[in-house]
C-alpha cells in the first residue's frame, strides 16, 4: 500500500518539470518577440541616404517639321581618267590619293615617234604652202591651169591637216586632271604600254557632296528645290552638315512609288565620302510646339517609357515616376507627346537607380549639356 504515494508524488515532479519547461519557452519567446518588434521599427524609423541626381525643366520649344530617310554620298564630280591613245607610260605626276587642280598633268606617254613624224608633216606642209603660193601667182598670169591650182591649195589643205592631226596626238598622250578634285589609287606605273582606253585612276570632286536619297510620294506635294537638310553619319558621331536640296527627280519610281532627292552639303574637310552612307533630314520651314526633355532622362521598358518627377515633401525631395509617350529625337532631346507638363522638374541624369519614394540630392554642377545638334568637345 505504501507504493502509490510513490508514484503520485513522481508524478506530480513530472508535472512541475514540464511546466518550468513551458515557462522557460515561453519567457524566450517573449524575449525574442520584443527583439523583433524592437529591429521592426529601428527598420521603419531608418532613412535611407539621398540618391545623388542631376536636374532638368521640361521645356516647351518649336520644332522645325521634318523628313528623315537613309542616304548615299555621291561626288559631284566624278570620272575614270583613261588614255585616249596607246603609247608607252614617260612620266606620273600624281600621288595615289593626292589633291590635282584642274589642267595639272597627270601622265606623259611617249612622243618621240610623233614628234619625228610631225616634224615631216611641218617640212611638207611649208613646200605645199610654197608651191600653193607659186601656183596662185603662175595663174595670175595666166601660166597654170585651175587644176594646176586646185591641186596645189588640195595639197597645202591636206599637209596642214596632217600637221593638226600629229599635233592632236601628241596633245592626247599628255593626260590632264580635267577638273579641282582627289585622285583614287594609281593604275599604271612608269613604263607601262597602255592601249587606248586604259583606266589610269578614278577622280572625284568632294567638296561640296552629293547625298541622293528617296522619299515618298505623299512628300511631293511640301518638297522643293532649295529646302534645309541636315545629314548625320555614324562615321562621325555627334557631327552633323548643314546644306539644302539641289534636285527632286522628275519622275516618281513606278515600283515604289517613291521620289529621288538629291541635296548638297560643304565636306571642306574631305571628311565625307562617296559611298557612305549617312541620316538625311529635311527640314521644313513651318514649326510646331513641343515638349522637350533630355533623353538621358528616360526610363526605357518593354511596359512603357518612365521619367521620375521631383517632388517636394517638407524638406526633401522624392522621385515619383511617370510614364510618357515619346516623340522625335534630335541629338540629346526627345520629343514628349504626353505624360508630363511643361515647367515640370525631372531628374535628368542618375534615374536607372531610382524607385517611386527616393530621396533625392540634386548635383547639378555635374548634369552634362543636352543640345539638339551636340557637337563633340577635344579634351585640353
Amino acid at each position: 500500500m505504501a507504493a502509490i504515494p510513490v508514484r503520485a508524488s513522481k508524478r506530480k515532479l513530472w508535472v512541475v518539470a514540464i511546466g518550468a519547461i513551458l515557462a522557460v519557452i515561453v519567457a524566450l519567446a517573449g524575449i525574442k518577440a520584443a527583439q523583433i518588434v524592437k529591429m521592426i521599427n529601428a527598420g521603419k524609423s531608418f532613412a535611407p541616404p539621398p540618391e545623388g541626381v542631376t536636374s532638368a525643366k521640361v521645356e516647351a520649344a518649336r520644332w522645325q517639321a521634318s523628313r528623315s530617310a537613309v542616304g548615299t554620298l555621291v561626288a559631284v564630280r566624278a570620272v575614270t581618267i583613261a588614255s585616249e591613245v596607246p603609247g608607252l607610260v614617260r612620266q606620273i605626276g600624281f600621288d595615289s590619293g593626292a589633291f590635282v587642280r584642274s589642267g595639272d598633268i597627270l601622265v606623259k606617254l611617249d612622243v618621240s615617234t610623233e614628234e619625228a613624224q610631225l616634224a615631216a608633216a611641218e617640212a611638207d606642209a611649208a613646200l605645199a604652202k610654197a608651191t600653193l603660193g607659186r601656183t596662185r601667182r603662175l595663174r595670175e598670169q595666166s601660166s597654170a591651169t585651175p587644176a594646176d591650182f586646185d591641186a596645189a591649195e588640195a595639197r597645202a589643205n591636206q599637209t596642214a591637216a596632217n600637221v593638226a592631226m600629229l599635233k592632236a596626238t601628241i596633245a592626247k598622250k599628255t593626260i590632264r586632271a580635267p577638273f579641282d578634285g582627289r585622285v583614287a589609287i594609281r593604275q599604271v606605273e612608269l613604263g607601262q604600254v597602255l592601249a587606248s582606253g586604259t583606266a589610269i585612276a578614278s577622280l572625284q570632286s568632294i567638296h561640296p557632296i552629293h547625298a541622293d536619297f528617296w522619299l515618298p510620294q505623299q512628300v511631293l506635294a511640301d518638297l522643293r528645290v532649295g529646302m534645309q537638310s541636315r545629314l548625320s553619319t555614324d562615321v562621325f558621331p555627334g557631327r552633323t552638315w548643314d546644306g539644302v536640296i539641289t534636285t527632286v527627280n522628275p519622275e516618281v519610281d513606278p515600283a515604289t512609288r517613291n521620289v529621288r532627292v538629291r541635296a548638297t552639303f560643304p565636306n571642306t574637310d574631305g571628311g565625307l565620302r562617296p559611298g557612305m552612307f549617312g541620316n538625311v533630314e529635311v527640314l521644313s520651314p513651318d514649326e510646331r510646339p513641343v515638349l522637350v526633355i533630355p533623353a538621358t532622362a528616360v526610363i526605357y521598358a518593354p511596359y512603357g517609357d518612365s521619367v521620375y518627377a521631383i517632388e517636394q515633401k517638407d524638406k526633401s525631395l522624392l522621385a515619383r515616376q511617370k510614364f510618357v509617350r515619346l516623340g522625335e529625337r534630335r541629338g540629346d532631346l526627345v520629343a514628349v507627346a504626353s505624360g508630363l507638363e511643361a515647367g515640370e522638374t525631372i531628374v535628368s541624369s542618375g534615374a536607372f537607380k531610382l524607385h517611386n519614394g527616393s530621396t533625392l540630392l540634386l548635383r547639378n554642377d555635374l548634369a552634362p549639356s543636352a543640345e539638339i545638334a551636340p557637337k563633340p568637345t577635344e579634351d585640353k
